[in-house]
């Protein structure tokens, strides 16, 4: 028997059980229409982080503090010798363009009947260059702010959305941990969510942060930052600039080898992003092939009962001629044309329901689903796996039935 004369004995008996065939392939197609759905989301996310991530640039590098040992343990982060003097020492570094030390902390932000929480930002005037971003209206932190420690903000477009709706907040007054706040400027919306989401940011001159919203510390009668920014001029000069910089700063710290800061560049943060995007979507693919295994399952069940009904079949055709592997060759390719059938299907549903997500705004991110080729071929192949695997077991079965015990069956 060939493989035409298989598929279209399999497509007569599906055919012939049409409710049957088709509540069989339910459980694919929703397996197959979890996994496109889910890969999609998570692809989406993963490119949305990329994005936000690459639209500050490529060629940053971030000095933030490092560790110091404290009874034995060495904690991250915790120490508190980074200053704001360091940032100017890095200023005539070769290859360097820009530095913008910053102090990061939180706030409660209100207007009126209006508030919220916003992620607080203590920078310099070069902070908006450097950073790439650009302001919608007003102005930004001038250096005269940080001389006079002046009460003034700068407000995200999303914070000033919730605190102002559709007004004008340049010139009006906000207040910050019960303290007074002149709005000097809004920036450019540029859009992300949760930690990444600089639309819910609010900006005051460094030294203003550090001595009435932060109770920033001091090293050495120096106000400390909890990251220095530095733009570079070529990304492919990183390694020489990083070099640099680190004899720079253990030369005014005094360490050799401890070093208590660390230096991270644009690209680790890109790669760190990617990574752990890339296990959640692996993770979400997972559990939605979950319900591919059952739905597999529910074939094997269906081709058992079906092997049982057409056992005088069986045996008649193996009486007439039909050798072991034309039976088991019949079987296979109904349960693969059943799985592969409710691939399709569920494809196609996925792609929809992906379709119907993208452009969905997801705490102030929206988010744009992508349907690789890859996750279709993955969905493709892994359904028809499904259905040769577990229908291997009831076709070997209906191989294996003798002639005259199957025609004898009642």
């Amino acid at each position: 028997m060939n493989v035409s004369e298989s598929i279209r004995i399999a497509l007569r008996s599906l055919y012939a059980n049409k409710l049957r065939a088709m509540l069989t392939m339910l459980g694919i197609i929703i397996g197959v229409m979890a996994v496109i759905a889910m890969l999609s989301i998570g692809r989406g996310a993963q490119a949305a982080i990329t994005a936000q991530i690459q639209s500050i640039g490529t060629n940053l590098l971030f000095v933030r503090p490092g560790s110091v040992r404290q009874e034995g343990v060495r904690t991250a982060g915790s120490a508190t010798t980074l200053t704001l003097e360091d940032g100017d020492a890095l200023r005539g570094v070769v290859n360097v363009v820009g530095i913008a030390p910053q102090i990061d902390g939180g706030v409660q932000i209100a207007n009126l009947g209006n508030n919220s929480n916003a992620r607080l930002l203590g920078v310099t005037p070069e902070f908006l260059d450097v950073m790439n971003y650009s302001l919608a209206n007003g102005d930004f932190i001038s250096a005269s702010a940080i001389t006079a420690r002046s009460a003034v903000v700068v407000l995200g477009a999303g914070i000033a959305q919730t605190l102002f709706d559709t007004g004008d907040p340049v010139g009006q007054t906000v207040r910050m941990n019960n303290q007074t706040f002149r709005v000097i400027g809004v920036m450019e919306a540029k859009g992300g969510s949760g930690f990444l989401n600089v639309d819910n940011q609010v900006y005051v001159p460094f030294t203003t942060a550090a001595s009435r919203l932060t109770g920033g510390d001091r090293f050495r009668g120096q106000n400390t930052a909890s990251v220095i920014n530095v733009k570079i001029t070529d990304p492919n000069l990183q390694e020489s600039v990083v070099q640099d910089i680190s004899d720079i700063l253990r030369d005014r710290h005094h360490v050799l080898f401890d070093d208590d800061f660390t230096i991270q560049s644009q690209q680790d943060i890109l790669n760190t992003a990617n990574q752990i995007t890339g296990v959640l979507t692996i993770f979400l693919g997972g559990i939605a092939a979950i319900s591919l295994v059952v739905g597999g399952i529910g074939i094997m069940n269906i081709m058992l009962v079906s092997v049982t009904e057409r056992t005088r079949e069986i045996g008649i055709r193996k009486a007439i001629g039909a050798r072991k592997k034309d039976i088991l060759t019949q079987f296979l390719t109904e349960a693969i044309i059943l799985s592969a059938s409710g691939g399709i299907i569920g494809i196609l549903f996925g792609a929809l329901i992906a379709r119907l997500i993208s452009g969905f705004s997801f705490g102030g991110s929206t988010l744009n689903t992508v349907v690789d080729l890859d996750s279709v071929i993955l969905a493709v192949v892994f359904s028809v796996g499904v259905g040769l695997f577990f229908g291997i077991y009831p076709a070997n079965r209906a191989a294996g039935l003798h002639p005259i015990d199957a025609l004898r069956y009642e």
